[in-house]
């Protein structure tokens, strides 16, 4: 299930400065977990908090990390690694999703704006 959100509203989520580096946090935008994270290029990427391997809402507390110029997120149960540019599964663990899809995670668009961090909700505006 990749796919990047692109016709809803922005939902302001938390200041910059709240996020700490190469840590994950989870928010809750629109009635949807979000795990965000804050890189150390300070760039900041949003993507489904569940993982689609274990069924549970884990990935804000993943490791960061990267595959070449890739940003990336491994789960913390299994250990997948997921891209955070298109949140496709890059490295499966010889394990198969829990939903028999791709086991990719939904990517949402961020948004920094004046110290402000905004992630678009799937709701239509």
């Amino acid at each position: 299930m990749t796919a990047t959100v692109g016709t809803g509203r922005l939902v302001r989520v938390c200041a910059l400065d709240d996020l700490t580096p190469e840590l994950g946090a989870a928010a809750l935008v629109a009635g949807e977990q979000v795990a965000l994270f804050r890189l150390a290029d300070g760039s900041v990427h949003a993507v489904q908090n569940l993982c689609p391997f274990s069924g549970a809402y884990v990935m804000s507390r993943g490791i960061t990390g990267s595959k070449g110029d890739e940003p990336t997120i491994a789960s913390p149960i299994y250990k997948q690694v997921f891209s955070l540019i298109t949140g496709s599964c890059l490295v499966t663990m010889d394990k198969e999703p829990v939903d028999s899809g791709e086991g990719g995670l939904a990517v949402f668009r961020v948004v920094v704006d004046n110290g402000d961090v905004m992630v678009e909700s799937k709701e239509a505006e």
